[in-house]
């Protein structure tokens, strides 16, 4: 089922630009508290509570205020100012019960107390003068829960004390409670939102007498809702919307300037790149991250490595084009001549044309072998689980020489293996070998010494040959290049063991101290020991 879903998105996800999706990412988080306020009822909570804290200050004053007036009540001294007892919100959209809407008062058969309504016509100028600025309802009642207003009929009152709040209240503790207001009416489209916006918040305070409770003041009003509370704050709102806004702008600005210019400048010479045209690499903006600017070092050795790749390429086509012409325009005109003068030619001459078209054929199949050869080096890959003994292989390679030619390996008793496949290794000694032998050596002598901070082993391969020439020591890695074409000379030895070196993460050189006149040749090879970075092994 969630592939399916996955697959269903992937084939109709839009593709989008990077910047586009910079700056959503960045607007979903900035709206994020939005979102929070509006669905958590967080903001909401918050402005029922202050309408609960309202009603809890009102009361007290005017429990106060009634409790002083109070008939028969003796003059208290002032409280002492360091005793404070707050009270704190206690309504919780959330967990709170939500009651219905308060009920009518029930007659009952007896009147209520004549000090509670002589009290409570006391206090009605000031509870209504609350009322024209507050808007909330505020009603007193006696100790027995009745409203203290004088009947209209002897002896009946009107009770309240079935409710919840006024019990407690009678009992010595304030409450709030949540009630239903049924003659809310909605008047915002997007009160519907809304969970406070069709409910009352009513409070029971009591009024005390020198310790004894004699009435309860029962308050209540709608609570802010949260449609009201963000119209109230539209300006604050809309300056923090107005911030939010500007710090997107801004952050935009930097990541577009840090990484979707960059990206789309590389995008660029990507695809100037693909087309043939090499242009110049751009440099990475200083305002760039750190990553896009390593990516841009990335793609310049890219590049490099393939124009030095094609500059190969064309220079190996122009050169295998040049190897194989040769013999073939000598295979060509033998096959030409028997044609026209096969009949009349002399059996003697006839056997020298065709040993020269044998000839031409035999180097065109050891250039074709050479090239195979030189193209499964220049494939090869590195291999580090790859083992190879150095000692070992020359010993092979020494045992396998003519009485004429000697192979000297000058090796540390700790010699470490090497990182490569040992048929690499082989071929690269049989190719030197082969090499100084060619050139007139009648020696050549391995010597090696281990790098241990690189990694690498060092290896030196010395003859005792003419040497090679001043002229020709800067051509010698170069394809078909050799100074001895005439006795069969492919000039593809050293690319082979070259690019075999390289692809086991090595380097191949020609020393600059040796090689001239007597001297003889002096390459130098650096390959990577196995388990590099293992001391105990280097």
């Amino acid at each position: 089922m969630i592939r399916v879903a996955k697959d269903w998105i992937k084939a109709r996800w839009p593709r989008l630009p990077l910047r586009t999706i910079l700056f959503a990412t960045l607007f979903t988080v900035a709206a994020l508290p939005g979102f929070a306020a509006m669905f958590l009822r967080v903001y909401e909570n918050t402005l029922v509570r202050q309408t609960e804290a309202e009603l809890v200050a009102q009361g007290a004053a005017l429990a106060a205020a009634a409790a002083a007036g109070w008939p028969g009540a003796e003059a208290g001294s002032l409280p002492d100012p360091r005793d404070v007892h707050p009270e704190l919100p206690t309504i919780d959209l959330s967990s709170t019960p939500i009651f219905e809407e308060r009920r009518r008062p029930w007659p009952i058969s007896m009147p209520p107390d004549p000090a509670a309504v002589v009290a409570a016509r006391a206090l009605a100028p000031v509870a209504a003068r609350t009322q024209q600025v507050t808007l909330s309802s505020i009603v007193m009642l006696d100790r027995q829960g009745l409203i203290a207003v004088e009947s209209r009929v002897a002896g009946q009152g009107r009770s309240l004390a079935m409710l919840p709040e006024v019990r407690a209240a009678l009992s010595g503790t304030p409450r709030t409670v949540l009630r239903r207001n049924a003659a809310y009416r909605a008047g915002f489209d997007l009160e519907w939102l809304s969970r406070a916006a069709g409910l009352r918040v009513h409070h029971a305070r009591p009024i005390v007498v020198e310790g004894r409770v004699v009435g309860v003041l029962l308050l209540a009003r709608p609570a802010r809702a949260l449609v009201k509370g963000l119209y109230a704050d539209r300006g604050k709102i809309a300056f923090g919307v107005a911030v939010i806004f500007g710090m997107l702008v801004v952050l935009s600005g930097v990541l577009s300037r840090g990484i979707v210019r960059p990206v789309e400048a590389l995008a660029r010479a990507s695809r100037a790149l693909a087309s043939g045209r090499q242009e110049d690499i751009p440099d990475p903006p200083p305002t760039a991250a750190a990553e896009i600017q390593d990516l841009y070092a990335d793609f310049a050795r890219m590049a490099e490595a393939i124009e030095r790749r094609s500059r190969y390429l064309r220079d190996f086509a122009h050169a295998v084009s040049h190897e194989f012409k040769t013999p073939l325009s000598g295979i060509r005109g033998t096959l030409e001549i028997l044609g026209d003068h096969g009949a009349s030619m002399a059996p003697e001459e006839r056997r020298r044309f065709l040993a020269n078209a044998d000839a031409d054929a035999a180097r065109l199949s050891m250039l074709t072998a050479r090239l195979l050869e030189l193209a499964r080096a220049d494939l090869a890959g590195a291999d580090p689980a790859a083992r190879a003994d150095l000692a070992a292989v020359l010993r092979r390679r020494a045992d396998a020489c003519a009485p004429d030619f000697s192979v000297v390996a000058d090796l540390p008793e700790d010699c470490p293996p090497l990182a490569l496949p040992e048929a690499s290794l082989d071929a690269i000694a049989g190719a030197l070998i082969d090499n100084a032998r060619a050139a007139g050596a009648g020696r050549i002598t391995f010597t090696a010494r281990a790098e241990a901070r690189a990694g690498l082993l060092r290896i030196a391969a010395e003859d005792n040959g003419p040497g090679i020439a001043a002229a020709d020591r800067a051509r010698i890695f170069e394809p078909f290049f050799t100074t001895r074409r005439a006795s069969g000379g492919s000039g593809l030895g050293l690319p082979i063991v070259l690019s075999l070196v390289a692809a086991a993460g090595g380097a191949l050189r020609l020393d600059e101290a040796g090689g001239a006149g007597e001297t003889g040749a002096r390459f130098v090879l650096e390959l990577p020991i196995a388990g590099r970075g293992d001391a105990d092994r280097v």
